[in-house]
């Protein structure tokens, strides 16, 4: 394959995980919604008013919240990173175990991190995965490309 080509099956699987994190990132945001209303948690006096309480703090909220942030500091990075990544012409084999990995660990961090709150390491072994993909496949189109 040429150094700079995309390939219909790898564009696929580009656009189907782009897809799958892009719901899981709204899902975040319903996850935040439903931990406030059930906890009667709310941020804004506005909201607080309609409720009938005042502003206040909640750490199933806070960590639903913070969950959803860190997908907004990792997943469009990698989402860029990748698409760089299959102008490569990587095989596709490896592109979609790399895909897959990411979209895992980005779950599961989630899952660690805003479900059940498992203790640590299990939430930075999680997000690490995501993050060494997303180094390998930033390295390896540096390589290939320079």
């Amino acid at each position: 394959m040429s150094p700079i080509a995309f390939d219909n099956a790898l564009l696929r699987i580009y656009f189907f995980y782009a897809s799958l994190l892009g719901v899981k990132m709204l899902a975040m945001s319903v996850l935040t919604a439903l931990q406030r209303f059930k906890t009667k948690t709310f941020a804004n006096p506005e909201d607080c008013h309609m409720h009938k309480v005042k502003v206040s703090h909640n750490e199933s909220v806070e960590r639903v919240r913070r969950a959803h942030l860190n997908d907004l500091e990792n997943i469009p990075i990698f989402l860029l990173i990748s698409l760089g990544y299959l102008s490569t012409g990587p095989s596709y084999d490896l592109a979609l175990y790399l895909f897959r990995a990411f979209a895992l660990g980005r779950f599961l961090h989630t899952f660690v991190y805003a479900i059940v709150v498992i203790p640590q390491p299990a939430r930075v072994l999680s997000w690490s995965v995501g993050y060494v993909v997303t180094i390998y496949m930033a390295v390896s189109t540096l390589i290939t490309l320079l």
